[in-house]
Order: C-alpha cells, then structure tokens, then sequence
C-alpha cells in the first residue's frame, strides 16, 4: 500500500508536461503544431533551442526526482518499504515514465519518455545513464535522426546494464524501460521504414 502511494506520487512528477507548459507560455501548444509531440525534438522545430533545452532539463529532472524520491526515503527510513531496493528505485522510474507519456494532465497524452528515462537511469546507475546517453549522441551525430538514436540507445540499454552493472533486478527494469521507448516511439519506427522520419533540425 505504501508503495502504491509512492509509486502514484512518482506518476504524477512524470505527468508534469514541461514541453506543453513551455510551448503555451510562448502561445504555442506543442500538441498542435510540428509532429504533435511535446518533447524537447519537437520543441526544437516549433519553439526553438532555448525552450528544447528547458523541455529536456525538464524532463530529465522529471525521471531523476522520482528515482531520487525512493532513494530518499529507504536511506531516512521514513516509511517501511517491502519491495527489494533495486525494485523500489525502478519501478518509482518506471512510474515517472509512464506519467511522461500518460500525462494525467494531458488526457493520459505525453511524450516519447526518452529523457525521463535518461533523468531516471542518472540515479538508478550513473554509468549505465552515461553510457546511454553517448550512444544517442554518437548516433545522433552520425544520423541526424532522433528517434533512430533513442531506439539505438534504449534497444542497446539491457545489455549495457549487463556489462556494466549487472543484476538481474536492473536488467529486468532496463527491459521495462525499453519496451516502453519503445512502444511510444511506433509511429517513429514505421516513418523510418517507410523513409519518412524527419532529420533533426528539418522543419515539420
């Protein structure tokens, strides 16, 4: 029961749309405009560099709170929490992602989850975060294509909780994580196939 609680608590840090509230601060709604989508790519195209940057702080710190929140509360013994620490600390990521992507405050509508879930894995394994977020940059840089980065980034991501910090509790959230990039990144994955996927920078 007390997890839920928690675990609800870190669903709605998740669901705090930052791109959205950034875009309808400059009279813009994310959802309308450019792919629909209220992550920081988007933000780029519609809003431009300074408002991407914020979206994405936004939402990296989205995933690191809830992470941070679990951590927080097995280390002051604030509450008796059953759940293994490594599960605990996982699932409250987890959570912060879904509510990224199923914003209670956007008709259960959100984001693709990729920087919430860079914000969770910050604390849940730095070097595995750090690892991550290279190979998107490295692809990134070499495919000028977002999505095709994340779904690199992210398909790779079990395997480098494998290698560089292994259990099978992590390995088992990384898997969640991933199947969650995804299942939101569809449409992505069907424009790439078809050719159609927008390169970083193009306009919309």
């Amino acid at each position: 029961m007390v997890e839920a609680v928690f675990l609800l608590i870190a669903f709605v840090i998740g669901s705090i749309p930052t791109g959205f509230l950034i875009g309808k601060a400059k009279g813009i709604d994310l959802r309308t405009v450019g792919s629909g989508n209220i992550g920081s790519t988007n933000a780029m195209r519609v809003l431009g560099k300074e408002a991407a940057l914020l979206t994405l702080i936004g939402d990296i710190a989205k995933g690191s709170m809830a992470v941070g929140l679990a951590q927080a509360v097995m280390r002051w013994g604030l509450v008796e929490i059953t759940l293994e620490p490594v599960l605990f600390q996982g699932f409250m990521g987890i959570a912060s992602i879904m509510g990224h992507s199923f914003s209670i405050f956007l008709r259960f509508r959100g984001g693709k989850g990729v920087a919430t879930s860079l914000g969770a894995l910050l604390l849940f394994s730095p070097y595995v975060a750090l690892f991550t977020a290279t190979i998107w940059l490295t692809s990134a840089r070499w495919t000028r294509i977002s999505s095709l980065s994340a779904l690199i980034a992210f398909g790779l991501l079990p395997g480098s909780f494998y290698l560089l910090d292994y259990s099978p509790e992590k390995v088992l959230m990384a898997t969640a994580i991933t199947f969650l990039v995804y299942i939101r990144h569809t449409s992505n994955i069907l424009r790439l196939f078809k050719g159609e996927e927008k390169r970083m920078g193009e306009k919309s």
